[in-house]
């Protein structure tokens, strides 16, 4: 039954993602005026002064390690109130709306050139970040259904007792070790694979 649930948040994670990015480049498509000024995102400007730019990895570590953490603490705090059920579910769409912007706006300045620097953007932490922020989301929601559904007429928060508790402790911690190996990649591999696209850019 419990499995059956995750699965079941696994395929609604999917589907608002998705959801969102269609949002997004239906959002770009419709103002293409305003997304695509010669001032706006990933215009000439930008992408020069990354191709310029030599980025300090242990910098990078520590701004993106804040504000992954930072994710997984409001999340993970957010998942056990009333409200974490809609605040998951809107973050996850967010961040496909997100997605489906920027890549349609890269692709919409660079054509076929956009998508592999969209690519260059997200190798090879997204191997790590991609499942980690899943697990993450899922974790949330299975921790709120856990805590807030009701069985035989009571809610699961008088149900639950400290085996529940220590594995989601233990699964959070899992979690969070998968997100900060992310980090790492992020901060000191993926700079040089982008700094190597945008030369031949």
């Amino acid at each position: 039954m419990m499995l059956r649930q995750a699965n079941r948040n696994g395929y609604y994670l999917l589907y608002l993602f998705m959801t969102g990015l269609f949002l997004g480049i239906l959002l770009v498509n419709i103002r293409h005026d305003v997304w695509m000024k010669e001032d706006g995102l990933l215009n000439a400007a930008m992408i020069k002064q990354l191709q310029n730019s030599e980025l300090d990895g242990n910098y990078l570590f520590g701004y993106i390690v804040r504000s992954r953490i930072s994710t997984i603490l409001v999340i993970s705090m957010l998942a056990s109130t009333m409200i974490g059920l809609p605040i998951v579910c809107g973050y996850v769409c967010y961040l496909g709306a997100s997605a489906g912007c920027i890549l349609s706006i890269a692709v919409i300045r660079y054509g076929i050139r956009g998508l592999f620097f969209m690519a260059a953007g997200i190798f090879p932490q997204a191997i790590l970040l991609i499942p980690g922020y899943f697990l993450l989301f899922r974790w949330g929601l299975d921790c709120n259904r856990g805590l807030y559904g009701k069985i035989d007429g009571l809610e699961g928060r008088y149900l639950i007792g400290r085996q529940f508790l220590i594995a989601k402790g233990v699964k959070l911690l899992g979690i969070l070790l998968i997100i900060l190996s992310g980090c790492i990649l992020e901060s000191y591999v993926n700079p040089k694979v982008l700094q190597f696209v945008l030369k031949i850019f």
